[in-house]
């Protein structure tokens, strides 16, 4: 009977201390995307279209730890016929997102350009600071992202107090690396684009000595100044030209998206 009851006190510290570990993990405010979001963007090199890229959010029987909800958000970019001839690209990512705290669970990453490819697997464990990539197992701070998710993660910052010049930033984990992605606000603005005008607020990376972009004017993204928080353009220099992202089809929002004047 002693034995029992010790037994007892003891299981019950232990889910008291899961149940603690489970608590601890971050929840966020999500007033921007949902289930069912569908985005398709159309990728031009100078004045020609070169590919697409679509972003999905989809329900999803699997689970996180402790039984968290999840949402599946995947991404896709591909070259468009005219381009396979010159360099093919079909990128699959893939990305199992806890509703409450939108960090992932799961990643996995497909890439084929021109003949390489490339297959990554991570498995997250937020409880115990771990990420898996099925070669090594990475010391990672609770809530960090992939990149995937922190495209959706992004998008659920507070933005309404910025000033011109504050810098958002949080971890990603990527190529067993943790990187800080710090963007910069730099004013609002007025997009025009082939799906129609948009009151837009202007971010830009800020770059890493090293990096593939070395200047701030090297990249630039404009993201829609409501609750939906959606980037419509994204503008890169390269060596060769400049390279546009931009917004072609939205489905499934939240809230519609307003164009201006």
């Amino acid at each position: 009977m002693k034995k029992f009851v010790l037994y007892s006190i003891v299981f019950g510290l232990y889910l008291g201390l899961m149940s603690s570990d489970f608590q601890s993990l971050p929840n966020v405010s999500n007033s921007a995307f949902q289930e069912g979001e569908k985005l398709r963007y159309r990728i031009t090199y100078g004045f020609v279209d070169a590919g697409e890229a679509v972003l999905e959010v989809k329900s999803t029987q699997k689970k996180g730890v402790g039984n968290r909800e999840l949402l599946q958000v995947v991404g896709t970019g591909r070259t468009l016929a005219g381009f396979n001839s010159v360099f093919k690209v079909y990128d699959v990512y893939e990305s199992y997102v806890d509703k409450k705290g939108v960090f992932p669970w799961i990643f996995k990453r497909r890439v084929n350009e021109g003949g390489y490819k490339l297959n990554q697997d991570y498995l997250f464990f937020h409880d115990k600071y771990k990420v898996n990539t099925g070669a090594k197992e990475f010391t990672v701070p609770v809530g960090i992202q992939d990149m995937l998710s922190s495209f959706y993660y992004a998008r659920t910052l507070n933005f309404k107090n910025a000033k011109v010049g504050t810098v958002f930033e949080f971890k990603c984990f990527m190529d067993d690396e943790i990187w800080p992605l710090k963007i910069k606000y730099l004013g609002d603005e007025k997009i025009s684009i082939r799906k129609g005008k948009y009151e837009c607020m202007k971010f830009a990376p800020v770059v890493q000595t090293g990096r593939v972009f070395k200047k701030q004017d090297d990249l630039n993204f404009w993201v829609t100044k409501d609750d939906n928080h959606i980037p419509i353009l994204v503008k890169a220099k390269i060596p060769v030209g400049i390279v546009k992202l931009h917004l072609v089809e939205c489905s499934g929002l939240k809230r519609e998206l307003v164009k201006v004047k």
